[in-house]
């Protein structure tokens, strides 16, 4: 049903951006220290629910209105673009703090931890453009059952990332720590942070490809 090269293609660009700091691991790795592995754990799973709604809404044809409507693609981009460029600016400012900086945020609830890990997910401007874009382009048009295929390749990009970000979860707390230790290392993970999401900013910012509608 789903070449294998395609599973191998999603998978590695799924774990590159994960891999890539951004939204989800921001909020995963800050809550995991302030509140505990378990807070962290609860957050994920509404992570995990969050990929499950673009799964779905995706393969049942919200990327048919992006290629209808172009205009509305670019604007989901670039604000995204805007957001990550905002989480660059943070990073990089004078007195910026690193996300592995243990800080005072309340604690909450884990229906609470659930929305907002859900929120966090369905707002990310990231994983809104790998299920709209990216992943359609690894599914054959010309196979049979092509919402099956969309279906398999979205969960591969699932396994993928919820593995990913429960390692970073059960380590957030241990790096943490392992940084704070060492300032100079902080410092320059706070950098290498900010220059990653700014990347990420600009390349979005400047990519004028749109979604085109299978062949």
């Amino acid at each position: 049903m789903v070449e294998a090269s395609g599973v191998v293609g999603v998978a590695l660009v799924a774990l590159g951006m994960v891999l890539t700091p951004g939204p989800n691991m921001i909020y995963l790795v800050s809550r995991s220290i302030a509140q505990g592995r378990r807070a962290g754990v609860m957050s994920l799973g509404g992570v995990a629910v969050g990929f499950l709604v673009y799964l779905v809404v995706t393969n049942l044809g919200l990327s048919v209105v992006f290629i209808v409507v172009p205009e509305l693609y670019v604007a989901v981009k670039l604000a995204g673009a805007a957001y990550l460029g905002c989480l660059a600016w943070n990073a990089l400012k004078p007195g910026g703090i690193s996300v592995f900086t243990p800080q005072e945020i309340p604690s909450e609830s884990p229906r609470r931890l659930f929305t907002m890990g859900l929120m966090t997910n369905l707002l990310n401007p990231k994983i809104a453009i790998m299920y709209l874009s990216l992943i359609p382009q690894f599914v054959d048009p010309e196979a049979s059952n092509v919402l099956l295929q969309g279906i398999l390749l979205g969960s591969v990009q699932i396994v993928v990332a919820l593995t990913v970000n429960l390692a970073i979860v059960l380590a957030a707390g241990t790096v943490s720590g392992f940084l704070a230790r060492r300032p100079s290392w902080l410092k320059v993970q706070r950098y290498l942070m900010g220059t990653a999401l700014g990347t990420l900013a600009v390349s979005l910012a400047v990519d004028t490809s749109t979604p085109t509608a299978p062949r």
